[in-house]
């Protein structure tokens, strides 16, 4: 499993022009599943997440959790996290898992981040989406389990 994690100020996710989520202070988060993740990726990214401290303290040093700004977080399905160029210029995305796969491990990253206290609004799984940002930072983490 593989994330991108973005601190912004506000973000946003829209699906044929209709807003589906929005946030302010906290993550944006880009989220892939690897056709070999189980539930204990799942566990650990959403862990991982929670327990990141890339929040500037009072004296500016990363130091801060999610939890501990009150922070909030949009997740968003990113299946393109797994594309692989190593063969050509057009990405495949053969390692990336099936619907069947992911979307019982993209929902229970969000159930374990929602049980940990934190608010977290989603896209919608598989669409197309417009998603808007503001970065706080800018810091932006890469996150695997």
């Amino acid at each position: 499993m593989k994330s991108i994690i973005q601190t912004v100020s506000s973000a946003s996710v829209t699906v044929q022009g209709k807003a589906v989520g929005a946030i302010r202070d906290g993550y944006l988060i880009l989220l892939g599943v690897h056709e070999s993740d189980t539930t204990a990726n799942a566990d650990a990214m959403a862990r991982k997440i929670v327990n990141l401290r890339i929040f500037p303290d009072a004296q500016l040093k990363m130091n801060l959790s999610i939890t501990d700004i009150r922070g909030e977080i949009l997740l968003i399905s990113q299946f393109t996290l797994y594309g692989d160029t190593n063969g050509g210029n057009r990405p495949s995305f053969i390692k990336t898992a099936k619907p069947d796969i992911a979307i019982p491990l993209y929902e229970r990253v969000i159930q374990n981040l929602k049980n940990s206290g934190v608010t977290v609004e989603t896209g919608k799984f598989g669409a197309m989406m417009e998603v808007s940002l503001v970065n706080q930072g800018p810091t932006t983490i890469i996150l695997e389990t």
